[in-house]
Protein backbone atom coordinates (compact mmCIF):
# COMPACT_ATOMS: atom_id res chain seq x y z
CA UNK A 1 0.00 0.00 0.00
CA UNK A 2 1.42 3.37 -0.94
CA UNK A 3 0.57 6.94 -0.15
CA UNK A 4 0.47 9.31 -3.16
CA UNK A 5 3.75 11.17 -3.39
CA UNK A 6 3.66 14.81 -2.37
CA UNK A 7 4.32 17.48 -4.95
CA UNK A 8 7.82 18.77 -4.45
CA UNK A 9 9.39 21.91 -5.79
CA UNK A 10 11.97 21.26 -8.55
CA UNK A 11 15.51 20.95 -7.27
CA UNK A 12 17.40 21.54 -10.52
CA UNK A 13 16.82 24.30 -13.02
CA UNK A 14 17.88 25.60 -16.37
CA UNK A 15 16.97 28.59 -18.54
CA UNK A 16 14.15 30.55 -16.87
CA UNK A 17 13.69 27.81 -14.28
CA UNK A 18 16.94 29.10 -12.79
CA UNK A 19 14.78 31.87 -11.35
CA UNK A 20 13.21 29.29 -9.10
CA UNK A 21 16.64 27.99 -8.03
CA UNK A 22 17.67 31.49 -6.94
CA UNK A 23 14.44 31.98 -4.99
CA UNK A 24 14.68 28.52 -3.47
CA UNK A 25 18.17 29.22 -2.17
CA UNK A 26 16.99 32.42 -0.52
CA UNK A 27 14.11 30.58 1.14
CA UNK A 28 16.31 27.74 2.38
CA UNK A 29 19.01 30.13 3.59
CA UNK A 30 16.32 31.83 5.68
CA UNK A 31 15.57 28.47 7.34
CA UNK A 32 11.96 28.46 6.18
CA UNK A 33 11.88 24.81 5.06
CA UNK A 34 12.70 23.51 8.55
CA UNK A 35 10.07 21.15 10.03
CA UNK A 36 7.95 22.61 12.87
CA UNK A 37 7.11 19.50 14.86
CA UNK A 38 6.27 21.39 18.06
CA UNK A 39 3.84 23.66 16.25
CA UNK A 40 2.05 20.81 14.52
CA UNK A 41 1.96 18.70 17.69
CA UNK A 42 0.09 21.54 19.38
CA UNK A 43 -2.24 22.08 16.40
CA UNK A 44 -3.12 18.40 16.01
CA UNK A 45 -3.56 17.85 19.76
CA UNK A 46 -5.80 20.91 20.07
CA UNK A 47 -7.98 20.09 17.06
CA UNK A 48 -8.36 16.43 17.94
CA UNK A 49 -9.11 17.22 21.60
CA UNK A 50 -11.78 19.76 20.64
CA UNK A 51 -13.26 17.43 18.01
CA UNK A 52 -13.45 14.41 20.30
CA UNK A 53 -14.54 16.60 23.21
CA UNK A 54 -17.47 17.89 21.18
CA UNK A 55 -18.60 14.33 20.49
CA UNK A 56 -18.24 13.48 24.20
CA UNK A 57 -20.55 16.39 25.07
CA UNK A 58 -22.99 15.41 22.30
CA UNK A 59 -24.98 12.74 24.25
CA UNK A 60 -25.22 14.98 27.30
CA UNK A 61 -26.95 17.70 25.28
CA UNK A 62 -29.43 15.02 24.27
CA UNK A 63 -32.36 15.13 21.87
CA UNK A 64 -32.48 18.90 21.54
CA UNK A 65 -32.51 21.44 18.75
CA UNK A 66 -29.54 23.01 20.52
CA UNK A 67 -27.56 20.21 18.90
CA UNK A 68 -27.59 22.29 15.71
CA UNK A 69 -25.07 24.53 17.47
CA UNK A 70 -22.98 21.40 18.02
CA UNK A 71 -23.22 20.76 14.27
CA UNK A 72 -21.87 24.25 13.58
CA UNK A 73 -18.92 23.66 15.92
CA UNK A 74 -18.19 20.31 14.26
CA UNK A 75 -18.28 21.92 10.81
CA UNK A 76 -15.53 24.32 11.88
CA UNK A 77 -13.47 21.62 13.58
CA UNK A 78 -13.87 19.22 10.64
CA UNK A 79 -12.48 21.88 8.32
CA UNK A 80 -9.58 22.62 10.64
CA UNK A 81 -8.73 18.91 10.69
CA UNK A 82 -9.00 18.88 6.89
CA UNK A 83 -6.44 21.68 6.77
CA UNK A 84 -4.07 19.55 8.82
CA UNK A 85 -4.72 16.60 6.50
CA UNK A 86 -3.81 18.89 3.60
CA UNK A 87 -0.50 19.68 5.29
CA UNK A 88 0.13 16.00 5.99
CA UNK A 89 -0.41 15.26 2.30
CA UNK A 90 2.21 17.85 1.36
CA UNK A 91 4.76 16.39 3.83
CA UNK A 92 4.82 19.65 5.74
CA UNK A 93 4.66 17.78 9.05
CA UNK A 94 6.46 14.47 8.47
CA UNK A 95 9.21 13.92 5.95
CA UNK A 96 8.62 10.18 5.70
CA UNK A 97 5.84 8.52 3.71
CA UNK A 98 4.82 6.05 6.44
CA UNK A 99 4.19 8.67 9.12
CA UNK A 100 2.35 10.86 6.62
CA UNK A 101 0.22 7.91 5.55
CA UNK A 102 -0.79 6.96 9.08
CA UNK A 103 -1.59 10.56 10.00
CA UNK A 104 -3.51 11.14 6.78
CA UNK A 105 -5.63 8.00 7.12
CA UNK A 106 -6.35 8.73 10.77
CA UNK A 107 -7.27 12.39 10.35
CA UNK A 108 -8.91 12.07 6.94
CA UNK A 109 -10.63 8.72 6.46
CA UNK A 110 -11.33 7.84 10.08
CA UNK A 111 -11.58 11.34 11.53
CA UNK A 112 -13.74 13.27 9.07
CA UNK A 113 -14.72 10.71 6.42
CA UNK A 114 -12.57 12.10 3.62
CA UNK A 115 -10.55 9.67 1.50
CA UNK A 116 -7.02 10.97 1.86
CA UNK A 117 -5.50 8.85 -0.92
CA UNK A 118 -7.98 10.05 -3.54
CA UNK A 119 -7.79 13.65 -2.38
CA UNK A 120 -3.98 13.85 -2.26
CA UNK A 121 -3.71 12.41 -5.76
CA UNK A 122 -6.24 14.92 -7.13
CA UNK A 123 -4.69 17.81 -5.23
CA UNK A 124 -1.18 16.99 -6.39
CA UNK A 125 -2.35 17.07 -10.01
CA UNK A 126 -3.75 20.51 -9.33
CA UNK A 127 -0.47 21.66 -7.76
CA UNK A 128 1.56 20.43 -10.71
CA UNK A 129 -0.57 22.30 -13.26
CA UNK A 130 -2.73 24.95 -11.56
CA UNK A 131 -5.37 26.55 -13.79
CA UNK A 132 -4.33 24.49 -16.81
CA UNK A 133 -7.41 23.69 -18.88
CA UNK A 134 -6.49 20.08 -19.63
CA UNK A 135 -4.46 19.16 -16.56
CA UNK A 136 -5.95 20.85 -13.47
CA UNK A 137 -8.87 18.77 -12.14
CA UNK A 138 -10.12 21.77 -10.16
CA UNK A 139 -11.22 23.59 -13.32
CA UNK A 140 -12.40 20.57 -15.27
CA UNK A 141 -15.93 19.88 -16.47
CA UNK A 142 -18.35 20.01 -13.56
CA UNK A 143 -21.16 21.97 -11.99
CA UNK A 144 -19.44 25.25 -12.93
CA UNK A 145 -17.93 26.40 -16.21
CA UNK A 146 -14.50 28.01 -15.92
CA UNK A 147 -13.76 28.65 -19.60
CA UNK A 148 -15.71 29.81 -22.62
CA UNK A 149 -14.97 26.45 -24.26
CA UNK A 150 -16.81 24.70 -21.43
CA UNK A 151 -19.73 27.12 -21.80
CA UNK A 152 -19.79 26.44 -25.53
CA UNK A 153 -20.35 22.74 -24.85
CA UNK A 154 -23.26 23.44 -22.52
CA UNK A 155 -26.84 22.86 -23.68
CA UNK A 156 -30.42 23.05 -22.42
CA UNK A 157 -31.20 23.74 -18.78
CA UNK A 158 -27.52 23.45 -17.92
CA UNK A 159 -26.89 26.54 -20.06
CA UNK A 160 -29.47 28.50 -18.06
CA UNK A 161 -27.71 27.37 -14.87
CA UNK A 162 -24.39 28.55 -16.31
CA UNK A 163 -25.80 32.02 -16.98
CA UNK A 164 -26.46 32.33 -13.23
CA UNK A 165 -23.41 30.44 -11.95
CA UNK A 166 -21.86 33.45 -10.23
CA UNK A 167 -24.98 33.96 -8.12
CA UNK A 168 -25.25 30.23 -7.47
CA UNK A 169 -21.62 29.77 -6.44
CA UNK A 170 -21.99 30.03 -2.65
CA UNK A 171 -25.27 28.06 -2.50
CA UNK A 172 -23.52 25.35 -4.51
CA UNK A 173 -20.70 25.21 -1.96
CA UNK A 174 -23.25 23.93 0.57
CA UNK A 175 -23.04 20.64 -1.33
CA UNK A 176 -19.23 20.57 -1.54
CA UNK A 177 -18.77 18.65 1.70
CA UNK A 178 -21.22 15.94 0.63
CA UNK A 179 -19.43 15.75 -2.71
CA UNK A 180 -16.10 15.15 -0.97
CA UNK A 181 -17.58 12.20 0.93
CA UNK A 182 -19.23 10.73 -2.17
CA UNK A 183 -16.06 11.18 -4.22
CA UNK A 184 -14.04 9.41 -1.51
CA UNK A 185 -16.22 6.31 -1.87
CA UNK A 186 -16.40 6.51 -5.66
CA UNK A 187 -12.59 6.51 -5.86
CA UNK A 188 -12.20 3.26 -3.91
CA UNK A 189 -12.53 0.86 -6.90
CA UNK A 190 -9.55 2.42 -8.68
CA UNK A 191 -7.24 2.14 -5.66
CA UNK A 192 -4.85 -0.82 -5.30
CA UNK A 193 -6.62 -3.72 -3.51
CA UNK A 194 -4.86 -3.39 -0.15
CA UNK A 195 -5.23 0.38 -0.17
CA UNK A 196 -8.90 0.01 -1.14
CA UNK A 197 -9.66 -2.14 1.89
CA UNK A 198 -7.81 0.10 4.32
CA UNK A 199 -9.32 3.35 3.06
CA UNK A 200 -12.77 1.85 2.56
CA UNK A 201 -12.75 0.21 5.98
CA UNK A 202 -11.84 3.46 7.71
CA UNK A 203 -14.49 5.40 5.79
CA UNK A 204 -17.14 2.84 6.73
CA UNK A 205 -16.01 2.93 10.37
CA UNK A 206 -16.29 6.72 10.40
CA UNK A 207 -19.80 6.88 9.00
CA UNK A 208 -21.01 3.90 11.04
CA UNK A 209 -19.95 5.68 14.23
CA UNK A 210 -21.25 9.04 12.95
CA UNK A 211 -24.76 7.89 12.06
CA UNK A 212 -25.00 5.63 15.12
CA UNK A 213 -24.32 8.62 17.35
CA UNK A 214 -26.86 10.78 15.53
CA UNK A 215 -29.74 8.29 15.51
CA UNK A 216 -29.09 6.91 19.00
CA UNK A 217 -29.19 10.36 20.57
CA UNK A 218 -31.48 12.36 18.29
CA UNK A 219 -34.91 11.82 16.85
CA UNK A 220 -34.89 11.08 13.09
CA UNK A 221 -35.90 14.63 12.18
CA UNK A 222 -33.26 16.23 14.38
CA UNK A 223 -30.63 13.72 13.19
CA UNK A 224 -31.28 14.65 9.56
CA UNK A 225 -31.22 18.37 10.41
CA UNK A 226 -27.94 17.90 12.31
CA UNK A 227 -26.40 16.06 9.35
CA UNK A 228 -27.45 18.75 6.86
CA UNK A 229 -26.22 21.65 9.01
CA UNK A 230 -22.91 19.91 9.74
CA UNK A 231 -22.14 18.84 6.18
CA UNK A 232 -23.48 21.93 4.40
CA UNK A 233 -21.49 24.30 6.61
CA UNK A 234 -18.43 22.07 6.28
CA UNK A 235 -18.70 22.35 2.48
CA UNK A 236 -19.34 26.09 2.59
CA UNK A 237 -16.34 26.68 4.87
CA UNK A 238 -14.02 24.44 2.87
CA UNK A 239 -15.09 25.88 -0.46
CA UNK A 240 -14.87 29.46 0.75
CA UNK A 241 -11.26 28.93 1.81
CA UNK A 242 -10.05 27.05 -1.28
CA UNK A 243 -11.90 29.08 -3.93
CA UNK A 244 -9.96 32.37 -3.45
CA UNK A 245 -6.69 30.60 -4.24
CA UNK A 246 -6.95 30.34 -8.05
CA UNK A 247 -10.49 30.90 -9.28
CA UNK A 248 -10.66 33.88 -11.63
CA UNK A 249 -6.88 33.96 -12.08
CA UNK A 250 -5.13 33.48 -15.47
CA UNK A 251 -5.74 30.16 -17.20
CA UNK A 252 -3.26 28.16 -19.27
CA UNK A 253 -4.53 26.70 -22.53
CA UNK A 254 -3.46 23.37 -24.10
CA UNK A 255 -0.02 23.68 -25.63
CA UNK A 256 1.00 26.69 -23.57
CA UNK A 257 4.09 26.14 -21.45
CA UNK A 258 5.54 28.23 -18.68
CA UNK A 259 8.34 27.73 -16.16
CA UNK A 260 7.55 26.47 -12.66
CA UNK A 261 8.10 29.80 -10.89
CA UNK A 262 5.81 31.83 -13.16
CA UNK A 263 3.22 29.09 -13.44
CA UNK A 264 2.73 29.01 -9.68
CA UNK A 265 2.82 32.78 -9.10
CA UNK A 266 0.69 33.97 -12.01
CA UNK A 267 -2.15 31.51 -11.44
CA UNK A 268 -2.37 32.04 -7.65
CA UNK A 269 -3.91 34.71 -5.45
CA UNK A 270 -2.96 35.64 -1.89
CA UNK A 271 -5.50 36.90 0.64
CA UNK A 272 -4.49 39.68 3.01
CA UNK A 273 -5.42 39.69 6.69
CA UNK A 274 -4.12 39.05 10.19
CA UNK A 275 -3.41 35.97 12.24
CA UNK A 276 -7.11 35.15 12.72
CA UNK A 277 -7.60 35.01 8.96
CA UNK A 278 -4.50 32.82 8.68
CA UNK A 279 -6.03 30.43 11.19
CA UNK A 280 -9.43 30.55 9.48
CA UNK A 281 -7.96 29.77 6.06
CA UNK A 282 -5.50 27.17 7.32
CA UNK A 283 -2.55 29.19 6.01
CA UNK A 284 -3.97 29.06 2.47
CA UNK A 285 -4.13 32.84 2.39
CA UNK A 286 -0.42 32.54 1.47
CA UNK A 287 -1.33 30.58 -1.64
CA UNK A 288 1.53 31.87 -3.80
CA UNK A 289 4.15 30.83 -1.28
CA UNK A 290 2.37 27.52 -0.68
CA UNK A 291 2.36 26.69 -4.38
CA UNK A 292 6.00 27.62 -4.79
CA UNK A 293 7.04 25.57 -1.74
CA UNK A 294 4.27 23.03 -1.01
CA UNK A 295 6.26 21.28 1.72
CA UNK A 296 6.89 24.52 3.61
CA UNK A 297 5.29 24.41 7.10
CA UNK A 298 2.36 26.76 7.62
CA UNK A 299 4.06 29.07 10.19
CA UNK A 300 6.88 29.80 7.72
CA UNK A 301 4.62 31.00 4.91
CA UNK A 302 4.14 34.49 6.34
CA UNK A 303 7.91 34.90 6.56
CA UNK A 304 8.40 33.69 2.99
CA UNK A 305 5.93 36.25 1.64
CA UNK A 306 8.23 39.34 1.70
CA UNK A 307 11.05 37.31 0.12
CA UNK A 308 8.77 36.16 -2.69
CA UNK A 309 7.33 39.66 -3.21
CA UNK A 310 10.80 41.15 -3.55
CA UNK A 311 11.87 38.39 -5.93
CA UNK A 312 8.79 38.89 -8.11
CA UNK A 313 9.56 42.61 -8.22
CA UNK A 314 13.10 41.85 -9.37
CA UNK A 315 11.86 39.55 -12.13
CA UNK A 316 8.93 41.72 -13.21
CA UNK A 317 6.35 39.05 -12.36
CA UNK A 318 2.95 40.27 -11.04
CA UNK A 319 2.18 39.22 -7.47
CA UNK A 320 -1.55 39.38 -6.78
CA UNK A 321 -3.03 39.65 -3.31
CA UNK A 322 -6.28 41.15 -2.12
CA UNK A 323 -8.78 41.02 0.73
CA UNK A 324 -10.98 37.99 1.32
CA UNK A 325 -14.15 39.84 0.31
CA UNK A 326 -12.50 41.24 -2.82
CA UNK A 327 -11.23 37.76 -3.75
CA UNK A 328 -14.79 36.44 -3.59
CA UNK A 329 -15.96 39.42 -5.65
CA UNK A 330 -13.34 38.65 -8.31
CA UNK A 331 -14.45 35.01 -8.43
CA UNK A 332 -18.15 35.80 -8.77
CA UNK A 333 -17.49 38.48 -11.40
CA UNK A 334 -15.37 36.06 -13.40
CA UNK A 335 -17.98 33.30 -13.21
CA UNK A 336 -20.69 35.68 -14.41
CA UNK A 337 -18.52 36.99 -17.24
CA UNK A 338 -17.65 33.52 -18.47
CA UNK A 339 -21.17 32.19 -17.98
CA UNK A 340 -22.63 35.02 -20.03
CA UNK A 341 -19.78 35.00 -22.58
CA UNK A 342 -19.02 38.64 -21.91
CA UNK A 343 -15.28 38.12 -21.56
CA UNK A 344 -12.62 35.68 -22.64
CA UNK A 345 -11.12 33.84 -19.67
CA UNK A 346 -8.11 35.55 -18.18
CA UNK A 347 -4.91 34.46 -19.92
CA UNK A 348 -1.31 34.36 -18.74
CA UNK A 349 0.46 37.41 -20.26
CA UNK A 350 2.32 36.34 -23.40
CA UNK A 351 5.67 37.68 -22.17
CA UNK A 352 5.68 35.09 -19.39
CA UNK A 353 5.11 32.09 -21.67
CA UNK A 354 8.01 30.17 -23.11
CA UNK A 355 8.84 31.87 -26.45
CA UNK A 356 7.73 29.02 -28.71
CA UNK A 357 4.37 28.87 -26.96
CA UNK A 358 3.34 32.53 -27.10
CA UNK A 359 0.01 33.20 -28.72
Amino acid sequence: MSFPAAVEEPQDASDRRSDYSVLSRRIRDAGLMRRRHGYYAAVIATNVALYLGTWVVFPFVGDSWYQLLTAVVLAVLSTQIAFTGHEVGHRQIFRGRRASEVAGLTLGNLGIGLGIGWWVDKHNRHHSHPNHVDRDPDIGEGALSWTEQQVGRTRGLRLLWTRWQGRLFFPLLLLAGLNLHVSSFRALPVLPPKRRWVEGGLLVAHFAAYFSALFLVLSPGKAIAFFLVHKCLFGLYMGSTFAPNHKGMPILQPGEKIDFFRRQVLTSRNVTGGRFLEWGLGGLNYQIEHHLFPSMPRPALRHARPIVIEFCRERGVPYHETSLVQSWREILTYLDEVGNSRAVERAVPAEHLQPAQRR
